[in-house]
Formats: structure tokens, sequence, C-alpha cells
């Protein structure tokens, strides 16, 4: 078996004692505290800005590049889901307009 070098085993531990001590920093202070008004108005927007930072990549670029042609699927999908949700305002309508609109594009003619 290889031995771990004792630098290692540190980092771990300093990681592992970093981890417990802000996870609990809330359990740990014995008064109440709450977050400033400016930033629970910040948090609000944090998942939606989130989900757009990993979707909006996936949409518009391909190998690191953006897309450089209209004959794209995921765009006609995107748009389609975009304006389903807009017009119903479901999840899974969201889902099965947008995927109606890749697989034809996608599978069928080769987009």
């Amino acid at each position: 078996m290889n031995q771990t070098d004792p630098w290692t085993l540190l980092t771990i531990a300093g990681l592992a004692l970093m981890t417990v001590l802000t996870r609990s920093f809330f359990f740990i202070s014995s008064k109440p505290w709450t977050l400033p008004g400016w930033a629970r108005r910040g948090l609000d927007y944090a998942p939606i800005a989130a989900l757009a930072a990993v979707i909006i990549p996936e949409i518009v670029m391909t190998q690191g590049h953006l897309i450089d042609t209209w004959k794209d699927a995921r765009l006609f999908a995107a748009a389609a889901g975009i304006s389903w949700f807009y017009w119903r305002r479901g999840v899974l309508g969201t889902i099965i307009a947008g995927m109606a609109v890749y697989l034809p594009l996608h599978l069928g003619l080769g987009w």
C-alpha cells in the first residue's frame, strides 16, 4: 500500500475543518442574525443566474466557439420552449415543446 504524503493529510484535514466551520457557523453563534436587505434581494436572482450561466452557452456554442449558422436545432428548440413557457407558464410543456422541435430537426434533418 502506498504511503500518503504528510502535506496531503494536512491539506485534507484543513479542508475538512474549514468545511465544518463554515457549514456550522450559524449554529455556533448564540444570537440570531438575518441577512441585510440587499443580500436577500441579490439571492432572489441567484437561481436564475446560475441556470442561465449553464444553459445559454450550451445553446449558442459548439466546441467552444459560437455557432455560425441558423441551421442549428438548439436555437429553434430554445425559441419554441421559451414561447411555450411565456404562453402557458408550464415547465413540462416547455420541455415537451422544445424537444418536439429539437428531435425532428436534429434527427430528421441532421441539424
